[in-house]
């Protein structure tokens, strides 16, 4: 029986060394969960239950168990590097199983998937519409989280904010000597870019002719191309009246509908904005442009990709413009260390698990994400360093056990 009782103790010390070196051996695996050797006593069972002088028979493996606890963030230069600060996981198409994992380390493949090292491919939500400041997810739907690779699309222009200040002390000019081409027959003008519905860039002009105290005449022009002589050519508008109050008020003519009369030298649609002069004031002092946007953009060509900490993956473009692409995915269990490990960083649910729980990072317990960092191992090489010595010292003391064992056995059988 002493036998049997230290060799209990030999194969538990063994385990513990196993389980401590292969903690060690993933101190740098990126999002990495220690494990914990757990043993128990083992009794003879009597009839009746276990007797008063039951001694034991040695102890017994009873468990390995991973220990969940959040590991440091490690900051890196890639922007597809992901790291959780909570308790959730990424979730994996693994060739049409699913797969759970800590390790964020994600690249885009050949066909514009977000993937890990082993090509499995990043689940996340679908935008119910991705041209929105709020897209608004899907989060019934789980599906691959894919990269727009292509041209995001141009805008043509609809509407032009312009916010000028007029100077009250300006010359009243006749208002049918107007002309495009003559200084003279306007008192101010400005002009910005404007784009039609290919997302080419036109000039556009906006005049201003004073033509009473408290009233004043605007006219658009837009470049359309090159004539056959090889001179400009113009969509021109009627005129627009602008009045003022006393105070320098705009009070009437806040909005301006401008169309072209047809559709631009290169095929495209007929431009048809609206131009918001709401703000404009005719004060004294000089012409001054306060400000002057438009909605309109060109094509633009992708140059990276952002995701914030709730998950949400953002194209950027060269047009200045971002596209929503998805929202990743996260996973919750009521019992994590239920979780069958598959290797490469990668786990499966289990019954012991329990259900797995969906929904987008920030949401309950999951936590954020981190873009361009990684959850580094929560192994602490110094406390497993501790736990060789210790279970160095138990398989020591257990080998005693036997030799004692055998010692006294010796003195037995040496008896005369």
């Amino acid at each position: 029986m002493p036998f049997n009782i230290g060799l209990s103790g030999l194969n538990a010390a063994q385990a513990d060394l196993q389980t401590t070196g292969n903690n060690v051996s993933n101190s740098g695996t990126t999002g990495f969960k220690r494990s914990r050797a757990e043993f128990g006593d083992v009794f003879a069972q009597s009839f009746g239950g276990i007797s008063q002088t039951a001694i034991g028979s040695g102890t017994r493996l009873q468990a390995v168990t991973q220990q969940f606890s959040q590991g440091r963030t490690e900051f890196t230069e890639n922007g597809l590097d992901l790291a959780i600060n909570g308790e959730g996981f990424f979730v994996l198409n693994d060739q049409g199983s699913t797969a759970y994992t800590r390790a964020g380390e994600f690249q885009v493949n050949r066909d514009g998937f977000l993937v890990n090292n082993q090509g499995q491919q990043l689940q996340g939500y679908p935008p119910q519409d991705a041209n929105t400041a709020d897209p608004n997810f899907n989060t019934g739907q789980l599906e691959d989280i894919r990269l727009q690779t292509g041209a995001a699309p141009p805008n043509a222009t609809t509407d032009i904010e312009t916010l000028v200040n007029l100077r009250s002390d300006a010359e009243n000019l006749v208002a049918d000597n107007f002309s495009f081409d003559d200084p003279e027959s306007y008192n101010f003008s400005t002009s910005l870019t404007v784009y039609d519905s290919l997302g080419t860039a036109r000039d556009a002009s906006i005049y201003f002719v004073k033509t009473d105290d408290l009233e004043w005449e605007t006219h658009v022009r837009v470049s359309d191309g090159l004539d056959g002589a090889g001179g400009p050519q113009f969509f021109e508008s009627d005129s627009h009246t602008l009045q003022f109050n006393s105070n320098g008020q705009l009070v009437g003519g806040e909005e301006f509908d401008f169309a072209t009369d047809g559709q631009f030298e290169n095929g495209a649609d007929a431009l048809n904005t609206t131009i918001d002069f709401s703000g404009t004031t005719q004060f004294g002092g000089d012409f001054a442009v306060n400000d002057l946007n438009q909605n309109g953009f060109a094509s633009g060509r992708l140059t990276g990709v952002d995701i914030d900490d709730s998950g949400v993956v953002f194209a950027r473009f060269t047009n200045g413009q971002s596209t929503v692409l998805g929202q990743v995915a996260m996973a919750s269990f009521t019992n994590p260390q239920g979780l069958e490990q598959l290797g490469n960083n990668n786990w499966a649910e289990t019954f012991a698990a329990g259900e797995p729980v969906f929904a987008a990072p920030g949401t309950g317990n999951l936590g954020t994400i981190q873009s361009g960092a990684l959850e580094a191992s929560n192994v602490d090489i110094a406390q497993e360093l501790v736990n060789l010595i210790t279970a160095q010292r138990n398989f020591q003391a257990n080998a005693q056990t036997i030799s004692t064992a055998d010692q006294v056995t010796q003195t037995i059988i040496n008896i005369r």
